[in-house]
């Protein structure tokens, strides 16, 4: 029991998970700020448009209930500006995360040409396997 519960200490002080956590609270709370921004704001403009209020906006069908568009335009509304808002965050926190990194070396080659036959090689190859052709240092 001892070693399940170091093991869960292991994975729940881990970075990613602490990142994970913070990452879901900070949506939870911006999720209502965006849905309080459309409801407030542009429904209300919507409805300029449509006459009624925008999540009224649909067709009723004759079994007593209806088909909301507004409140499907709504939605996709906040989705979209939900989604444009962490797409910045993650777009300039990559950014954030590339500055003071050096770029890779490139790695040296395993490889050349053969200068007879233009085969590629083996770089350590002396003979050329397929012309046989002794190649030169």
């Amino acid at each position: 029991m001892k070693k399940f519960i170091e093991e869960f200490k292991a994975f729940a002080l881990r970075g990613n998970v602490v990142d994970l956590a913070v990452g879901v609270l900070i949506g939870g709370a911006f999720s209502g700020l965006v849905t309080a921004f459309t409801e407030d704001i542009i429904n209300p403009i919507l409805a300029l448009f449509g006459g009624a209020t925008s999540t009224e906006f649909g067709w009723t069908i004759p079994i007593g209930s209806g088909i909301l568009i507004g409140k499907f335009i709504s939605s996709v509304i906040n989705f979209l500006i939900t989604a444009f808002i962490i797409f910045m965050i993650v777009k300039a926190l990559n950014g954030i995360s590339s500055i003071g990194k050096k770029p890779e070396a490139p790695a040296a080659p395993t490889t050349k040409v053969c200068p007879y036959c233009k085969s590629e090689i083996s770089i350590e190859a002396t003979r050329c396997p397929h012309c046989t052709s002794q190649l030169e240092e």
